[in-house]
C-alpha cells in the first residue's frame, strides 16, 4: 500500500482526552492513495497489551483491553493491514483518560449563597487547599445547578461557556472533567467559581411566566483529584462545609430570557480578592420534586464555546435617534465591547433579529427582555455577558459612544465539528444552505432548541425529529444528540412512555398530556438517524426501551385497529395557509399525520429490534406496522389513488413513509402530489410535518422537475423567499417577514428556527447525490440528480471513515461527475442519463476518486401557448409565460398581481382567462399578446 496515515479517537468526542466510560469504543480513519483499499486486519495496543482483529471494522470498535479504572490513562495506537498486504505505521499515541469517578467517589455537595432572599442571585464561591508535596496530576470534577465559571488561583480552568449546560435536573447532571495540573502550585491554592442560575432558575412558560420549575438559587459542586508524584491519590477541596460565598461579584443579575446586569465597579470583587465572605450554604435550593440531586455523570457531548467573532457590517441611525449596529448575520451569542466612560455610567445593549420601520423589532421576543446592562468602572472596561446569550443580527447600544472597531459579536454554540458542505451554481440556493448551517449553530446550544431569542428556547422534540438527518450531515452531532436522548428517555419514564413536547420537560403543563404525533416520534426517529448516519448500534440498544415505550404509549391511546385518530394533535403545524393566530389549522387532517407517524415508528422499532437481535420484538412490531399501514390505506387512500385529505402533506406522508405498496397506486399518489404542487403555483403548501418530505416524495415518484420548481421558487411561501428578503437564518414561518418588510403579526415569529431547513438533507442526498447506503457510510450511495436550473452542485461529508464527496458539472448535454469514496468503504453508483462514449458506469466501486460522464439532454422547449386560452397548468409550467403574465399585470393592473398569485389554482382544465375575471379588457389583450409573444406563438 502507499504510505498511509491512521488517526484514532475514542468514543464520541475528539476535543478531549477524557472519556466517559470504562470501555470506550475506538474509531480510526485511514488516509491512503491506494485505490479500492480495504482493511483486512487491525492491531491495537494500549502500551500493555496488543490485540489483533481480523476484518474491516474501524468505527466504534469495542474496547479490546482491560477496562479503564477511574483516572487511569492509556496511550492507544493502531496500525492496519490492507487487502494489498501492506501494513501502515503505528498511529501516533492517542491518550485515553478515564474522565469519570468510581461508584461512591462523588462526595461534593451543592453549595451557594446562604442568603436566599434575592431569587436566582449570582454569586462567588471559594475555598483554599494546600499542596505540600510535588503533584503529578490534578483533575477537577465539577458541575452546577445552573452554570459556573470555575477558576484556580485566578485563572479560568477552561474556555467553556455556560457549562455544564442544561439537562433533566431531576434525574441527570453532567460533570466536567478538566486537567488543572498546570494551574495548581505548592502551598496554598484558591479554588472558586462565579455561578449563576441560567436554565436552573429560569421561569418557563409562554407569554406569562409562572414559578421556577427547578430551583430558586444556583449551586456549585466540585472536587479535585490530586495524584502526587509518589502515586498517592487524594480528593481535595470538595464543595461542602468550609466553602465560602459572596454576593458581591460584578454579575448582579442574570437570566436566560432577561439577559444580564453587571457592575464593573465591582471587578475587584473576585474569587481570589473578594472582601466580604460568609460560610456557604450547603445543599440545593430546589423546587418540590427536585430536592434530590442526582449523582453527576461524565459529559459525553462537547461543551458550548466561543466559536467565531463577527465585526460590525453597518452602523444605522434609527428614526428614534438611537444607533443600531448591524453584524450582517443573524447569530446566537453576545457582544463584547471595549469602552471607557465615567464611573457609574449605565450602558445597555438591546438585541433584535430584524428591524421594523428602522427600529429594533422587539415584539417577536415576547416577554424576553434580552438586554445586557453594565455600570462602568471609570477605567478601561470590557463589556460582555457571561451567563446569558442572545439571538440577534442588530444591537442598539445606549449610554456610551463606541467605535465599530471596539465591538465584536461573539458566536456561541455547542462546539461540534463541521462535517458536511454543499455548493452549487445558484447563489440563492447556496445562501439557503448557509442559513440552515447558521440555524443549527444558533440552536444547538447545550440542547437542540427551537429558537434562541424569545421567551422559549426549549428542546422541542418535533423540531429535532425532522432536522436530525440534516444535522448529522452538517456536524458530528452524535455525542450531542445521544446526550439529549438520555434526557428524553428519563423524562419519558416519568410520563408513562409519553414523550413530553420539550426535552428537558420544563413546561409542566405540556408534559402531562397524551402522546403527540411527529413530536413524540423523536424517540424512534433520532436514534434511527444516529444509527444510519454514524453506525452507532449502541445508541439503538440504549434507546430501545424508550423507542418501544413510545409506540406502546401510542397503542394505548390509539387502540388495536392500527389507526391513531380522534385525539389532540398538533398536526401539520404552521401550514402556510393557517391564520397567524391558529398555527395548527392545516389542510391535512391531523389524524392522517398521526396514523402515518405511528406506522413509521412501529417500523423503526421493528428494524431496531432486528438489528439488536430481539427477534420476537422484531416480529411483533413488524406485524403491528403492517396492520397500521393497512388501516391507513383502508381509511385514507381511495382506490383511484387519491388521499381523503387532498393536501400535499397527506401524499408526502403516504409515499415517504412507505404506507402504500401497490406500484400503480404509488404512482397515482405521486402524480397527484405533483399536480397539487403545480396547482399551488410551485409555492410551499406544507407545514412542519410535510415540508421535509415533499421534495423526496416528488423525486421518488419521477417528478424531479416539480421538486426543482418548488425548491427554487422565490415567491412567498417558499424556501427562497426569506433569502430574497435578506434572511441569514431559516425562519419559523414562511412569512415571518411580510413582503412590505413588516413583521408577521402572529405571536410566534422567530427568525431563527431550523426545522424548515430540513430540506438541506434532500440537497445533500439527491441534488448533489451523496448519502449513506449502509449504516455509518460503510457503504456510500452516489446518485446525483442534476437540476435543470443548475450548472453544477456538490456535497462533501466527513464520514466516520473519511471524506466522501460527489460533484457534478454540466458541459452542454454532458454531465461530468466526480466522486470520492473513503478508504475501507465501497459505494453504490446510480447515475442519471446515458453513459457517454468511453464511459463505463459500474454498479459499485471501491475507495478512491472516480470520474464519469453521462449524457443528460436538456428538456425540449415548451410549445407556444395560445394566450388567454392556454391552460393554467401550461402557463405556470412555462417560466416565460408566467413571467410575461406577472410583468404585464404589474405594468397595467398592479392591484391584480397579488390576487392572481394568491387565488389562482394552476390546474390543467381551466384557461388562463378564468384567473383574470374582472380584469379590464385592454389589460386582457395585453396579457394575451405578452404570453403569446413570450412563448413564440406570435
Amino acid at each position: 500500500m502507499s504510505e498511509a496515515e491512521v488517526t484514532l479517537h475514542a468514543e464520541l468526542r475528539e476535543d478531549t482526552v477524557f472519556v466517559a466510560v470504562a470501555r470506550p469504543r475506538l474509531s480510526w480513519r485511514v488516509r491512503t492513495e491506494t485505490p479500492d483499499w480495504r482493511q483486512v486486519r487491525a492491531e491495537l495496543t494500549d502500551g500493555i497489551d496488543t490485540i489483533a482483529a481480523e476484518g474491516d471494522d474501524a468505527v466504534l470498535v469495542d474496547w479490546p483491553f482491560r477496562p479503564l479504572a477511574p483516572g487511569e490513562r492509556r496511550d492507544v495506537r493502531v496500525r492496519v493491514t490492507g487487502t494489498d498486504g501492506g501494513t501502515s505505521p503505528w498511529s501516533p499515541p492517542r491518550p485515553v483518560v478515564a474522565g469519570f469517578l468510581g461508584d461512591g467517589e462523588w462526595v461534593a455537595e451543592p453549595i451557594g449563597l446562604a442568603d436566599a432572599s434575592v431569587p436566582a442571585q449570582p454569586a462567588l464561591v471559594r475555598t483554599t487547599f494546600h499542596l505540600e508535596r510535588p503533584v503529578r496530576s490534578a483533575v477537577l470534577f465539577w458541575t452546577a445547578l445552573g452554570v459556573a465559571e470555575p477558576e484556580i488561583n485566578g485563572t479560568p480552568v477552561s474556555d467553556d461557556v455556560l457549562s455544564p449546560g442544561w439537562t433533566s435536573y431531576r434525574d441527570r447532571l453532567v460533570h466536567e472533567t478538566v486537567d488543572v495540573t498546570a494551574l495548581v502550585g505548592a502551598g496554598e491554592n484558591v479554588l472558586g467559581a462565579t455561578i449563576a442560575g441560567a436554565w436552573y432558575t429560569e421561569k418557563y412558560g409562554f407569554f406569562t411566566f409562572t414559578d421556577r420549575v427547578y430551583g430558586d438559587q444556583p449551586s456549585f459542586l466540585a472536587q479535585l483529584r490530586v495524584t502526587y508524584e509518589d502515586g498517592e491519590v487524594a480528593t481535595l477541596a470538595a464543595t461542602g462545609a468550609g466553602w465560602e460565598a459572596s454576593p458581591d461579584g460584578p454579575v448582579r443579575a442574570s437570566g436566560i430570557y432577561a439577559g444580564e446586569e453587571q457592575d464593573l465597579g465591582r471587578t475587584g470583587e473576585t474569587v481570589t480578592a473578594g472582601s466580604r465572605w460568609a460560610p456557604a450554604r450547603v445543599g440545593a435550593v430546589a423546587r418540590p420534586g427536585y430536592e434530590t440531586v442526582p449523582v453527576p455523570e461524565a459529559r459525553i457531548a462537547p461543551p458550548v464555546r466561543r466559536t467565531q467573532t463577527l465585526h460590525v457590517r453597518a452602523r444605522l441611525t434609527a428614526p428614534s435617534g438611537g444607533t443600531i449596529l448591524d453584524f450582517g448575520q443573524n447569530l446566537v451569542g453576545r457582544l463584547q465591547l471595549r469602552v471607557r466612560g465615567a464611573a457609574g455610567t449605565r450602558v445597555t445593549i438591546r438585541h433584535a433579529e430584524v428591524l421594523e420601520d428602522g427600529e429594533l423589532a422587539l415584539r417577536p421576543l415576547r416577554n424576553a427582555r434580552a438586554e445586557a446592562s453594565f455600570l462602568l468602572s471609570g477605567g478601561d472596561d470590557v463589556l460582555e455577558s457571561r451567563f446569558s446569550f442572545y439571538g440577534f443580527r442588530y444591537a442598539q447600544i445606549d449610554g456610551v459612544d463606541v467605535d465599530d472597531a471596539d465591538v465584536e459579536a461573539v458566536v456561541l454554540h455547542t462546539d461540534l465539528v463541521r462535517t458536511g458542505w454543499f455548493a452549487s451554481s445558484h447563489a440563492l440556493l447556496d445562501r439557503l444552505h448557509e442559513n440552515v448551517v447558521w440555524g443549527l449553530r444558533g440552536n444547538f446550544l447545550s440542547i437542540p432548541t427551537d429558537c434562541p431569542q424569545r421567551d422559549e428556547r426549549l428542546g422541542w422534540t418535533g423540531d429535532l425529529q425532522v432536522f436530525a438527518p440534516t444535522a448529522s450531515f452538517l456536524y458530528d452531532s452524535a455525542g450531542f444528540l445521544t446526550s439529549w436522548l438520555r434526557d428524553l428517555a428519563l423524562e419519558q419514564e416519568r410520563h408513562d412512555g409519553v414523550v413530553p413536547l420539550v426535552i428537558p420537560a420544563a413546561l409542566p403543563s405540556f408534559a402531562g398530556g397524551g402522546p403527540v404525533a411527529a413530536w413524540g416520534d423523536a424517540a424512534t426517529v433520532v436514534p434511527s438517524v444516529l444509527y444510519d448516519r454514524f453506525g452507532d448500534r449502541e445508541v439503538l440498544a440504549a434507546q430501545y426501551p424508550s423507542m418501544r415505550a413510545w409506540v406502546e404509549a401510542v397503542r394505548r391511546d390509539a387502540g388495536e385497529s392500527g389507526l391513531w385518530a380522534g385525539h389532540m394533535q398538533l398536526g401539520d403545524w404552521l401550514d402556510p395557509a393557517a391564520p397567524p393566530d391558529k398555527p395548527g389549522q392545516a389542510k391535512v387532517d391531523a389524524d392522517i399525520v398521526a396514523t402515518a407517524c405511528f406506522a413509521r415508528s412501529l417500523r423503526l422499532v421493528a428494524e431496531a429490534a432486528g438489528i439488536l437481535g430481539l427477534d420476537e420484538d422484531a416480529a411483533l412490531y413488524g406485524d403491528l406496522a403492517d396492520r397500521s399501514r393497512r388501516a391507513f390505506r383502508a381509511e385514507y387512500v381511495t382506490p383511484a389513488g387519491r388521499m381523503m385529505s387532498d393536501a400535499p402533506t397527506a401524499y408526502a406522508l403516504a409515499l415517504t413513509f412507505d404506507l402504500v405498496d401497490d406500484p400503480a397506486t404509488r404512482q397515482a399518489l405521486s402524480d397527484r402530489l405533483a399536480a397539487l404542487v403545480r396547482e399551488g403555483g410551485y409555492r410551499i403548501g406544507t407545514g412542519f410535518v410535510g415540508t421535509p418530505l415533499v421534495a423526496n416524495a416528488l423525486t421518488d415518484g419521477g417528478h424531479l422537475a416539480a421538486a426543482e420548481r418548488l425548491l427554487l421558487q422565490t415567491e412567498c411561501p417558499s424556501w427562497l423567499y426569506p433569502v430574497t428578503m435578506g434572511a441569514t437564518t431559516v425562519w419559523e414561518r414562511w412569512d415571518s417577514m411580510l413582503p412590505d418588510g413588516s413583521v408577521n403579526p402572529g405571536e410566534m415569529t422567530s427568525f431563527n428556527h431550523y426545522a424548515l431547513g430540513a430540506v438541506a438533507d434532500w440537497l445533500h442526498r439527491t441534488v448533489a447525490g451523496l448519502a449513506p447506503a449502509a449504516p455509518g457510510y460503510r457503504r456510500v450511495r452516489i446518485a446525483p440528480r442534476p437540476l435543470a436550473s443548475l450548472e453544477h452542485a456538490s456535497a462533501r461529508h466527513e464520514t466516520p471513515y473519511g471524506e466522501a464527496a460527489v460533484e457534478w458539472r454540466r458541459e452542454g448535454d454532458a454531465v461530468r461527475i466526480t466522486a470520492v469514496v473513503p478508504p475501507n468503504t465501497t459505494a453504490d453508483v446510480d447515475l442519471p442519463g446515458v453513459p457517454a462514449d468511453g464511459t463505463t458506469v459500474p454498479a459499485a466501486v471501491g475507495s478512491g476518486t472516480h470520474r464519469w460522464t453521462v449524457v443528460l439532454p436538456a428538456a425540449p422547449p415548451a410549445p407556444p401557448l395560445p394566450g388567454l386560452e392556454a391552460p393554467l397548468a401550461a402557463v405556470i409550467d412555462d417560466p416565460r409565460a408566467y413571467a410575461a403574465l406577472l410583468e404585464t399585470l404589474a405594468e397595467s393592473a398592479p392591484e391584480r398581481v397579488a390576487a392572481v398569485r394568491a387565488d389562482t389554482v394552476w390546474g390543467a382544465n381551466r384557461p388562463l382567462a378564468s384567473a383574470l375575471m374582472f380584469t379590464p379588457p385592454d389589460v386582457l389583450d395585453r396579457v394575451d399578446h405578452a404570453v403569446r409573444a413570450a412563448t413564440g406563438a406570435v
